[in-house]
C-alpha cells in the first residue's frame, strides 16, 4: 500500500496490475523499508510503475517461499488468502508462477493437465478466512468454555478501559506549556518566501540548481550576487525528467510574469537524480547532496557547527569546524525512509501532510513510539491504534521520535554538545513544525555543558536547500570562467523522452548480463527512424541523444571496441590502485602446487591382507580421482589455501578440488527456498551455495563429496585474547545446511554424495589433525601419519599466502606515505571479501583512486608495528602491538577481535582511513559499533560505514555515500598534505635556528659543546 501511494497508482489499476510477462528488478522482500530504497532507486532511473510493481510482488512471494515455509514444500493444493491476493492480480500471478518451480525442483508430482491456477488458487471469501476460521474453532469447543456476554463490556472497553492503558504507556504532547509554546512559534514561525521583482523587458541573468530528490523536487534561481531570485517545490511524481520541465517552467513563468526574460548562466543537480538530470540538461556539475546542503548552510549562517538534513528517504548529519566538514553520518538502510514514513502516514488518515503540525500540536498526549525501523514503527501505529489512540495523537508521537532517530539511532551521540552548539535543520522534513519543536527539545534536553547553550536554527529555505548548494557551486564555475553547457530553456520546453527497459537493452559485456536503461532525448519533433553506425538493438530517431544508465561502466555503451576501451581504463586504475579486498578474494582459492606427503601406495602381496587393508588401498588409489566440492561462503575466505594444500599433497588433482561460484543474486535466489531460518545473509547464503554445487557442478561432473567444515576455535596473530572462536551463527551453518537438504528426502544420497561438516579448531594443531583424519579417512583411506604430514603442509600454505598478500600491501602502504595518498582499510569479516557479500562497494572506491587494503591483509613487519604502537607498548598501556586489551576486554570472538586491532593500526596510520562493513543481523558486530567509531575518531581519522548489508544491493544509496565520502577524503588528504607540510616548515625553521645559534656561539663552543 505505501509503496502504491509513492507510485500513485489508482486503487482500480492496483487490482488489475499483473504480473506475467512485466521485466523484474531486483527488489527487497524482507523489509518494507529496504524495499522502499530499492523501488525509490529504480524509480529514479525511469523504470516504469508496472515493472515495479510486479518487482515487489515477486520480492514478497520470494520471500515467503524462502523463509516462512521454513524449508517446506507447498504441496497442491495451495489456497491464496488476504487482502492482496484477494484483490491484486499481479500477487496471485507471482504465487502461481513461483510455486511450480519448486515443485519441478523437489520433483512433486502434480496430477495430469492441471494448471497451476487450478492448484494455486483464492477460494472464495479469502479475504475472511480468520474471521471464518475462529468461527470454526468456537464451534468445535465445548459449550461451557466460552459464553457470550453481549457487547456492553467491549463497548466500556473502548471507551473507558483503553483510556487506562493510553494513561499507562503514553507521554505528555508536543505542547506542555502554553507560553513556551508561544514563544516556540515566534522564534520558528516559517517567513513568507517573496520572489525578486524584475523590471520590466531586463533579461534575468541566473544560476539554477535542481535537486531531485526522492519524494520531491525543488529548483531556484540565483543571481550573480547569489541571493535567491525565485524558488519553485513540488512533490514528485513520480519521473524526475518531468519533474524538471516543470520545475523550470515554474521558475521560467515567475520570472516571464513580470515581463522580463529569463536567461541561464549555469546549472547544477543535486539529489537522487542527479546524474540523470546532468545527462538530459546537460548541466554544469552534478553535486553529491551532503556537498550541495553543506555549501547552503555556510552561505546563509556564520560558523555552523552541524547541519542536520532530513530528507523523504535520507537523513544526513555534517559536522564542521571553523567552516569546514569535520565528519559526516548518513542513516543506514534500516533507519531510511523517516521524512516520508511521516507523509505517508498522514496521507493513510486521509489527512493532507500539510496539516500535519497543527493536528500534532493539538494532541494534548501521545503514544511512545520505538526508534529506528520504520517497519516495527508502522507496527506500532497498528498497535496504537487498537488501544484507542487517534490521529492527531500518533502524528505528535512520530514527530516526537524523529529526533530519536536522527541523533541516537544515526548519530549514536547521547550529548550532543560533543558536536558543537549551532546546529542548522534543512531539508524538506523540517518544513513541518511538529517536527522542529520535536528536533528542538530533544537537542535543548540532549544538551549537556556547562555554561553553554545550543542555538538551534531552521534554514529558512530547509527544503530548497540541496537546491541552493547547487546552484551555488554553478556559480561558482562560472566565476572561475567555465561557460555553461546547458541545452537553453527553449529546449528544456521541448524535451521529450522515451525510456527503453526490455530484453533489448540487456548488457551482454559481462556474465552478469545487467538490465540497463535507455533514455532516448531529443529537444526537436519526433523524425522518420535513422540506422546509425554504432552497434544497437534500439535504433534511434534523428536528432536523439542517448543516455544509458548502467551498474558498471562497461553498461555505459553499446559498442564492443567502445567497452573495451573503458576496460583497459579500469584495469590500468586497478594495477595504480591495488584493491586487496578484491585480490584477496581470487588468489585465496588459487592452487597452491603443495608437494606430496602421501604414503606410498602399498605393494605387499594381496594375500593374507585384511579387509579394511585392501579397502584402504582402494581409497589411496582412488585419490587422483576423487572431487571434493566447497561452498565459497565463511571463513573459506581465510583457510582455502590451507584446504587446497591439505587435499592437494594427499593426491587430490587440484583441478578436483571445485568451489562453488562466487555469490550472486542468481545463485541466491537459486537455492533460497530450501531456508528454515532467517540469519544474516553471510550465512544464509550457505543453502544456496551447496544447491550450487549440487545442481551445477555436480551434475555436470560427478562429485565424492561435499565438504563444508564447522569453524570452532579459528588462529589469529594478536595476543593476551579471551578466546578465538567463531560466530555461533557461522560454526553452525555448515549443520542448518544439511538439515535444509535432508528435511523431507535426504538430497545427498540421491545424488551419491557424501556431506561432511567436521568441528575444526584451527589454533590446536593436534586436535585439527583428529578431527581432519576422522573426517576424510573414510573418503581418502588416511593413515595418521600422512594426515599429519598434510596438515602441516596445509598451515604451511595458509602462512605463505598470508605473508604474501601482507608482504604486497606493505609495498603499496610504503607508496602512500611517499606520495601523501590515502588508502581505505575495510574493517569486516572474512567472508566480506566475497564480492557478492561487500557488493562491490570497495570496487567503487578503488575506480576513484583509493588503495584498498582489510583487515587480514594489513602488514605486521616489526619496524611498522614500532612505529605505530612502540610508544604505548614502553609506556605500559599494552603488552604488545598485537594486545587490544586496551580497547576491548571481552576478546571472544576471532573476526571481532581482529576488526578491533585493524581499527586500532588504521586510526595510528595518517594515510589509512576505516570504512566499516556490516552485515544485517550481525549480532557479533552490533557490541563493537561504538568501539570501533570511538578508536578511528579519537585519532581525529574519519570513519565511514556501510552496515546493514543484505541480499539486496540498494545502489542509488550506495553510490550517495561512496561519492560522500570521497568528496570527505580528498578533503582529509589536502588536510594531511598540509600538516605534512607544516610540520616540515617548522623543522626547516628549527634546523636554522640551529645553525643560527651554532653560528653566533663560534667554533670553540662547538669543541667545548662536543668535549
Amino acid at each position: 500500500d505505501k509503496i502504491n501511494a509513492k507510485l500513485k497508482i489508482p486503487t482500480v489499476d492496483l487490482g488489475n496490475q499483473g504480473y506475467h510477462g512485466i521485466k523484474l528488478h531486483k527488489v527487497a522482500g524482507k523489509c518494507g523499508v529496504f524495499a522502499e530504497t530499492d523501488i525509490n532507486g529504480l524509480q529514479k532511473v525511469g523504470t516504469p510503475p508496472d515493472e515495479l510493481m510486479a518487482s515487489l510482488f515477486e520480492a514478497i512471494v520470494l520471500q515467503n517461499l524462502s523463509v516462512l515455509t521454513r524449508g517446506h514444500t507447498l504441496r497442491p493444493h495451495v489456497l491464496l488468502l488476504g487482502g492482496p491476493n484477494s484483490f491484486i492480480r499481479g500477487m496471485r500471478e507471482a504465487w502461481q508462477a513461483n510455486i511450480p518451480r519448486m515443485w519441478q525442483e523437489r520433483k512433486v508430482q502434480i496430477p495430469d493437465g492441471a494448471r497451476p491456477e487450478d492448484l494455486i488458487k483464492v477460494p472464495q471469501n479469502a479475504q475472511y478466512f480468520a474471521a471464518l476460521g475462529s468461527i470454526e474453532f468456537g464451534r468445535s469447543e465445548d459449550d461451557c468454555v466460552g459464553c457470550y456476554r453481549g457487547y456492553e463490556q467491549l463497548v466500556h472497553y473502548i471507551e473507558y478501559g483503553r483510556q487506562e492503558e493510553k494513561a499507562k504507556s503514553g507521554g505528555k504532547g508536543l505542547i506542555e506549556d502554553p507560553s513556551e509554546f508561544d514563544v516556540f512559534k515566534e522564534s520558528y514561525r516559517r517567513k513568507k518566501f517573496t520572489p525578486a521583482t524584475f523590471q520590466k523587458g531586463s533579461t534575468v541573468g541566473g544560476f539554477v540548481g535542481i535537486d531531485g530528490g526522492s519524494t520531491s523536487t525543488k529548483a531556484v534561481l540565483l543571481n550573480e550576487n547569489g541571493d535567491i531570485l525565485c524558488k519553485s517545490y513540488q512533490l514528485s511524481n513520480g519521473n524526475p525528467i518531468q519533474d524538471t520541465i516543470e520545475m523550470f517552467e515554474s521558475l521560467r513563468g515567475q520570472v516571464e510574469a513580470q515581463g522580463a526574460k529569463m536567461e541561464v548562466l549555469g546549472v547544477a543537480t543535486t539529489g537522487y537524480a542527479k546524474d540523470i538530470l546532468k545527462d538530459v540538461l546537460n548541466a554544469d556539475v552534478a553535486l553529491v547532496e551532503t556537498v550541495a546542503h553543506t555549501e547552503s548552510a555556510l552561505k546563509f549562517y556564520e560558523d555552523p557547527h552541524v547541519i542536520v538534513d532530513v530528507g523523504g528517504q535520507d537523513i544526513k548529519i555534517i559536522i564542521l569546524h571553523n567552516g569546514r566538514v569535520k565528519d559526516f553520518k548518513l542513516n543506514t538502510q534500516c533507519s531510511a525512509g523517516n521524512g516520508y514514513f511521516l507523509q505517508s502516514t498522514a496521507e493513510g488518515f486521509g489527512l493532507d501532510v500539510n496539516q500535519y503540525a497543527d493536528l500534532a500540536f493539538s494532541a494534548k498526549a501521545m503514544p511512545v513510539f520505538g526508534y529506528g525501523c520504520a517497519v516495527f514503527m508502522q507496527s506500532d501505529i497498528v498497535n496504537f491504534q487498537r488501544q484507542g489512540w487517534q490521529a492527531q495523537e500518533i502524528l505528535a508521537g512520530l514527530a516526537a521520535v524523529l529526533p530519536k532517530n536522527v541523533f541516537l539511532y544515526v548519530a549514536s551521540i547521547p550529548n550532543l554538545a560533543a558536536l558543537g552548539t549551532r546546529f542548522v535543520l534543512q531539508g524538506g522534513t523540517q518544513n513541518n513544525l511538529a517536527v522542529v519543536k520535536a528536533e528542538v527539545d530533544f537537542i535543548r534536553n540532549s544538551f549537556r555543558a556547562a555554561g553553554r547553550q545550543p542555538q538551534i536554527i531552521v534554514h529558512e529555505h530547509c527544503g530548497e536547500s540541496g537546491a541552493i548548494g547547487a546552484a551555488q557551486e554553478s556559480l561558482r564555475l562560472w566565476k572561475n570562467g567555465q561557460q555553461t553547457t546547458f541545452v537553453g530553456l527553449d529546449a528544456v520546453r521541448k524535451i521529450q523522452y522515451r525510456t527503453t527497459r526490455n530484453e533489448s537493452t540487456r548488457c551482454n559485456f559481462c556474465k552478469n548480463n545487467c538490465l540497463r536503461t535507455f533514455i532516448d532525448v531529443r529537444t526537436e519533433p519526433a523524425k522518420e527512424l535513422v540506422a546509425i553506425k554504432k552497434v544497437t538493438k534500439v535504433p534511434l530517431m534523428l536528432g536523439e541523444q542517448r543516455l544509458i544508465i548502467a551498474t558498471c561502466e562497461k553498461g555505459l555503451v553499446e559498442d564492443v571496441n567502445e567497452m573495451k576501451d573503458i576496460k583497459a581504463g579500469i584495469e590500468k586504475l586497478r594495477d595504480q590502485y591495488p584493491n586487496f579486498v578484491d585480490y584477496a578474494a581470487k588468489e585465496v582459492f588459487r592452487p597452491t602446487n603443495a608437494k606430496s606427503v602421501a604414503d606410498p601406495l602399498p605393494t605387499r602381496g594381496w594375500a593374507g591382507w585384511s579387509k579394511g587393508a585392501m579397502e584402504r588401498r582402494t581409497l589411496m588409489e582412488n585419490r587422483g580421482k576423487v572431487r571434493i566440492g566447497i561452498p565459497r561462503v565463511l571463513n573459506i575466505y581465510t583457510y582455502a589455501p590451507l584446504f587446497n594444500a591439505y587435499f592437494e599433497s594427499l593426491g587430490v588433482q587440484p583441478e578436483n578440488i571445485i568451489y562453488s561460484d562466487y555469490t550472486s543474486s542468481e545463485l541466491y535466489r537459486a537455492g533460497a527456498s530450501r531456508g528454515a531460518i532467517d540469519p544474516c545473509f553471510p550465512a544464509k547464503i550457505g543453502i544456496s551455495h551447496v544447491y550450487n554445487l549440487i545442481q551445477e557442478k555436480h551434475r555436470k561432473k560427478p562429485l565424492t563429496a561435499i565438504f563444508f567444515p564447522m569453524y570452532d576455535v579459528l588462529h589469529s596473530p594478536l595476543v593476551k585474547l579471551q578466546g578465538a572462536n567463531a560466530c555461533p551463527t557461522v560454526t553452525a551453518t555448515p549443520e542448518t545446511v544439511k538439515a535444509a537438504f535432508t528435511k523431507e528426502n535426504d538430497v545427498f544420497a540421491d545424488n551419491n554424495l557424501k556431506y561432511i561438516d567436521p568441528v575444526l579448531n584451527f589454533a590446536d594443531r593436534k586436535l585439527f589433525a583428529f578431527q581432519m583424519l576422522q573426517a576424510l579417512q573414510p573418503v581418502l583411506g588416511l593413515s595418521d601419519e600422512e594426515n599429519e604430514r598434510a596438515v602441516e603442509a596445509g598451515f604451511k600454505a595458509l602462512q605463505e599466502y598470508e605473508t604474501g598478500i601482507r608482504r604486497r600491501a606493505r609495498q603499496v602502504l610504503d607508496q602512500l606515505e611517499r606520495e601523501d595518498r590515502i588508502g581505505i582499510v575495510m574493517l569486516g569479516r572474512p567472508y566480506h571479501h566475497d564480492p557478492g557479500l561487500n557488493h562491490e562497494i570497495l570496487d567503487e572506491f578503488q575506480k576513484l583512486g583509493y588503495p584498498i587494503f582489510s583487515q587480514n591483509t594489513l602488514p605486521l613487519d616489526e619496524d611498522m608495528l614500532e612505529r605505530l604502537f612502540g610508544e604505548e607498548v614502553r609506556a605500559g598501556a599494552i603488552s604488545s602491538p598485537l594486545d587490544i586489551g586496551d580497547a576491548w576486554k571481552n576478546s571472544y570472538s576471532c573476526s571481532t577481535n581482529h576488526k578491533v586491532w585493524a581499527a586500532k593500526f588504521t586510526a595510528r596510520h595518517p594515510n589509512l582511513v576505516a570504512l566499516e562493513i556490516s552485515s544485517f543481523k550481525c549480532g557479533h558486530d552490533a557490541p563493537i559499533y561504538g568501539v570501533i567509531e570511538g578508536i578511528i575518531e579519537q585519532s581525529g581519522t574519519p570513519y565511514f560505514c556501510f552496515k546493514d548489508l543484505d541480499e539486496n544491493k540498494p545502489t542509488g544509496s550506495i553510490r550517495i555515500r561512496v561519492e560522500t565520502i570521497d568528496y570527505f577524503l580528498r578533503r582529509y588528504r589536502e588536510e594531511v598534505i598540509r600538516k605534512r607540510k607544516a610540520a616540515e616548515d617548522i623543522e626547516a625553521q628549527l634546523a636554522a635556528l640551529e645553525a643560527e645559534l651554532r653560528r653566533e656561539r663560534g667554533p670553540s663552543s662547538e669543541v667545548e659543546g662536543e668535549s
